[in-house]
């Protein structure tokens, strides 16, 4: 049977915690609180755990003092504390009348907490179990004095971030640091409790990101955990969707669509017939969702497009890596990148015409708030953000993203970026920068022409800056297109990119950056970047990660050389173009020999020597 210090050490990593001390507050391991008097009579009070004891017997237990697995206190709260009882097993989580503190983590975590109670508001955390899959939690808030405690429902099977349990008391927003181990574990969850209960592909990124919308309706968050039934929580959300949504711009069809798949899967008897009680019922799905999801999505100032990666995450699992359901999220990293060759500010006015998720807005809204004051604030969030997404379920989910983050919901156009009426709409927006990772490889478009429509909407003087595969910049393709973008708009800079930013696909592309309305001089000479190397590297489950943390200073460098257009051997050119040409680095730069190294000799012989081999030049024997 494995050891009760497994689910000990979850239970740390699942609350970001340490023993000891925290920059919040401070950990003690089993009962080890005699720096604080108040506790340590408290545990000495009750003692070691009785075998038997009902909640209303205060007698003492066994000898010495009780040793709860740990007991949290909070620098900023000295009156509330979290006191938390650990078992190896869920068979050990809890009683039917809690009144075995010995034997189960409920009864054990309760039985501390009815004396620790008369000092302090406590919040008793009962875990069991020792993985994510299996593990069983709950929760109650005993206030200070008082003769009962209450069940914090919507923190069943789900361990916080202490300081997320007192904003969970307060009713406040909870807040998280990035995580993509969580994401990627809740997304998998979810995705296969869905394909039990057979929810078909289409019906899911909707559900998801009408959750997120409803629970944008504060009366909504205070109230789905007390409704007694699958239909009444079903139809909460709903009327959570319609509120949220209402007068936001969003046209009424959508908000009917969205409503509509919520009634189909209301009609699902699989769905229904799971007590809300449970995991995978509907409270589990929004319970899961507001507590692990959302927080990560809720800093304005993050860069971060949790929502998008969590997607991302969540389709890989219907098949493949996603790129059929027309998924390729943007690098995180790239879309700073690119939002800073734009110089994104508190004044720039930016769009995205293929936004899928929303990531490109939700990187330039952090960039653009960050200097902003609170008029400022308001105005870029009503009226400095827009985009446009033809997929269903990827512009509810941008929705979602912008309402979050407290709106720029009525900018996000569901449509085709070549309609006429949503062009005419947009043009006279006075947008100043686009951002764009467009479609890759469509039967009639190709990824110039994208370009060529990011472009014409902006305002003259507007800035472009797009990634797009490889074949774009070579001569020989898209001839008419490119000699039509060189007729109104200025190349200004081509970015090499690494060759597997987009990691597991396997395009390689470039970054390129317009100046539109601009026609191209053919004297003007184009900068162009080798930025071959972004300090990533592959790392198994995770992708690519910055795992030294060499991309900061590695895009200052890069920054840097395309803001003083300097030359540099092996990292940067200028060359004067025509529409013809190639534009890739690879074409105009110099090497720098000095860079070389014995290796790189060694390996272009042996690549040279594989080449006369497979040509049938040399003979392997």
């Amino acid at each position: 049977m494995p050891n009760e210090q497994y689910t000990e050490n979850l239970t740390l990593r699942e609350m970001k915690c340490v023993l000891g001390d925290n920059n919040w507050g401070y950990v003690y391991p089993q009962g080890d609180v005699s720096s604080v008097d108040k506790i340590e009579k408290l545990l000495k009070k009750a003692g070691g755990k009785p075998v038997r004891c009902t909640l209303d017997d205060f007698s003492q237990g066994g000898k010495g003092k009780a040793k709860p697995e740990y007991v949290i206190t909070f620098n900023d709260d000295a009156n509330t504390i979290i006191v938390v009882e650990c078992k190896n097993t869920v068979k050990k989580h809890t009683s039917i009348d809690f009144s075995n503190p010995r034997g189960f983590a409920v009864d054990g975590v309760l039985y501390y907490t009815k004396f620790l109670k008369e000092e302090y508001n406590v919040i008793a955390v009962a875990i069991s179990g020792t993985s994510l899959v299996n593990m069983k939690v709950n929760t109650f808030y005993w206030q200070k004095g008082q003769d009962t405690y209450i069940s914090l429902n919507k923190a069943t099977d789900i361990i916080l971030e202490p300081k997320n349990y007192i904003k969970l008391i307060k009713g406040e927003k909870l807040q998280k640091d990035y995580s993509l181990d969580e994401i990627r574990e809740t997304a998998i969850e979810m995705h296969n409790c869905l394909r039990e209960i057979k929810v078909v592909e289409a019906h899911k990124p909707i559900f998801i990101a009408g959750i997120l919308i409803a629970l944008s309706d504060d009366d909504f968050c205070k109230m789905y955990a007390n409704l007694p039934s699958f239909n009444t929580v079903m139809t909460s959300v709903q009327a959570a969707i319609e509120n949220v949504l209402e007068g936001s711009g969003i046209k009424s069809d959508r908000t009917i669509y969205i409503k509509q798949v919520f009634k189909t899967l209301q009609d699902n008897t699989k769905f229904a017939n799971i007590p809300l009680i449970q995991k995978k019922s509907i409270n589990w799905y929004i319970e899961q969702l507001e507590l692990k999801i959302k927080p990560m999505m809720d800093y304005a100032n993050s860069t971060v497009d949790a929502l998008g990666v969590f997607y991302h995450e969540f389709i890989k699992y219907s098949g493949g890596d996603g790129s059929g359901l027309g998924i390729v999220l943007t690098p995180q990293h790239l879309t700073e990148f690119m939002c800073d060759l734009a110089d994104v500010n508190k004044n720039s006015r930016v769009i995205d015409i293929c936004c899928g998720s929303g990531s490109f807005l939700v990187t330039a809204m952090s960039k653009m708030l960050k200097d902003a004051n609170p008029e400022e604030v308001k105005r870029i969030r009503k009226e400095q953000l827009y985009g446009v997404e033809f997929d269903e379920g990827l512009y509810t989910l941008a929705i979602a993203n912008m309402i979050i983050r407290q709106d720029g919901k009525s900018n996000i156009y569901k449509g085709d970026c070549f309609d006429v009426e949503i062009f005419t709409e947009i043009k006279n927006k006075n947008i100043n920068i686009g951002l764009m990772n467009p479609p890759y490889s469509q039967k009639d478009k190709c990824e110039l022409e994208f370009v060529e429509q990011l472009l014409e909407l902006l305002a003259i003087g507007g800035m472009g800056v797009v990634v797009v595969p490889m074949s774009c910049a070579i001569g020989t393709k898209y001839k008419d297109v490119r000699e039509r973008l060189f007729k109104k708009h200025t190349l200004n800079a081509v970015f090499s990119m690494p060759n597997d930013i987009f990691y597991p696909s396997g395009t390689n592309t470039c970054v390129m950056v317009w100046d539109a309305h601009k026609p191209h001089d053919r004297h003007f000479e184009t900068f162009f970047g080798y930025c071959k190397n972004d300090g990533y590297v592959k790392r198994k489950k995770l992708g690519r990660i910055d795992a030294y943390g060499k991309w900061q200073e590695i895009e200052n460098d890069w920054l840097k050389l395309y803001r003083n257009r300097d030359i540099v051997d092996g990292l940067s050119a200028r060359q004067a173009v025509k529409h013809s040409d190639e534009w890739l680095c690879e074409a105009y730069m110099k090497t720098d020999y000095s860079e070389l190294t014995q290796d790189d000799f060694q390996k272009t012989v042996n690549d040279y020597l594989a080449y006369l081999i497979k040509a049938g030049e040399v003979n392997e024997s």
